[in-house]
């Protein structure tokens, strides 16, 4: 970050607390208090955050000490800055206001922070990342072997979680980089620069002995315990709107299933299928062990979009470096990625579904 950006955020600041001030002739040498740094970065997160209690929880804050300092920041603002609306923080005009240019300083004060790390006296860089399983274990190996020769003194803290926590981590600054796709955040990750790694199509997954290649009517083309296995679903539930979609996917395309168990682990998913206990919808990658499937199931392409998996991160990020090297690391190793053998789309799932997944 160069100098006139150091300037223009100290001005902002500068100019934020201007407009707070107003001429009071009975009180001309009284010193109105001027907003923090640290009051800034509580309103910023109790905007994105649902509630008070998970704003604290990003910021590592008590709520009542949260609580405190937004109540001060808007003594200070005079007027308020939220409605609280139903255990909901919803912006006010001024809120509003106030948030793009609250954006504008953090972010440059990132840059700064971010900027001075380059003279840290030859500290041990620690690159904090968070992800989806199926992103840590089959692509991220790779990329961290190709950045080691380039940066041999950075060491790296890997954290698996749901895209959800991912996010949460993200905006409470304790992560630097989240792997997860972009369809399972909506539009919640607005704020993070997403970078595209690779597309991530998805399968039904089945148990190998099931050759569905030449089933255009399961009930007359298949083995009665063939099609018992086939209508049993074993479902990865994450989301309510995933898993909304996930059910309508299987309730038009195997009508007579039943849901045979619900996991939070495509591993665990498919583990259940090789031992026959039914079928799972998947994302390819949750299937890939090493380079290869795992032994014991088939994969058929469905007629649905592929998952987006992309890198989320400050915007700054990009072009600091380790970090700006490790994302092109896992952007040529998102390219260069093979996944395994897929099978054609079985004749009787030949069709659009009529939600995406």
């Amino acid at each position: 970050m160069d100098e006139n950006e150091i300037d223009n955020s100290e001005k902002l600041l500068g100019q934020i607390n201007a407009l707070l001030r107003s001429p009071r002739p009975a009180k001309a040498d009284a010193k109105r208090p001027e907003i923090t740094l640290h009051q800034l970065r509580i309103f910023w997160a109790v905007a994105h955050s649902d509630t008070l209690t998970k704003a604290a929880k990003q910021l590592g804050l008590a709520q009542p000490s949260l609580s405190q300092q937004l109540s001060k920041l808007e003594g200070i603002v005079g007027t308020r800055l939220f409605d609280r609306r139903s255990n909901q923080m919803v912006l006010t005009d001024a809120g509003n206001y106030m948030m793009s240019r609250a954006e504008t300083v953090l972010r440059n004060m990132r840059d700064l922070e971010d900027g001075l790390a380059q003279f840290s006296g030859g500290r041990r860089v620690t690159v904090r990342l968070s992800g989806i399983s199926s992103v840590l274990r089959v692509l991220l190996p790779s990329a961290l072997a190709r950045m080691h020769g380039k940066f041999p003194d950075v060491d790296f803290d890997i954290q698996d979680n749901a895209p959800a926590d991912v996010l949460e981590q993200l905006y409470g600054r304790r992560v630097n980089i989240g792997l997860v796709a972009s369809s399972s955040l909506a539009q919640a990750g607005v704020g993070f620069l997403q970078v595209p790694i690779v597309d991530d199509p998805m399968v039904l997954v089945v148990p190998d002995r099931l050759d569905l290649s030449k089933v255009r009517n399961a009930n007359k083309d298949m083995r009665r315990e063939d099609r018992a296995v086939l209508n049993q679903s074993i479902q990865f539930i994450f989301g309510t709107q995933h898993a909304k979609r996930v059910e309508d996917w299987y309730d038009q395309m195997l009508p007579e299933h039943r849901v045979a168990a619900q996991c939070r682990s495509f591993e665990v998913a498919i583990g259940l299928v090789r031992a026959g206990m039914g079928v799972c919808l998947a994302p390819a990658l949750s299937t890939v062990a090493g380079t290869q499937a795992f032994e014991g199931v088939r994969l058929y392409k469905v007629q649905a979009p592929p998952r987006h998996i992309v890198a989320m991160l400050p915007s700054q990020y990009r072009r600091l470096e380790p970090y700006a090297s490790l994302i092109d690391a896992l952007q040529e190793v998102g390219e260069a990625f093979r996944l395994p053998s897929i099978e054609a789309t079985p004749p009787f799932l030949d069709r659009p579904a009529v939600n995406d997944l």
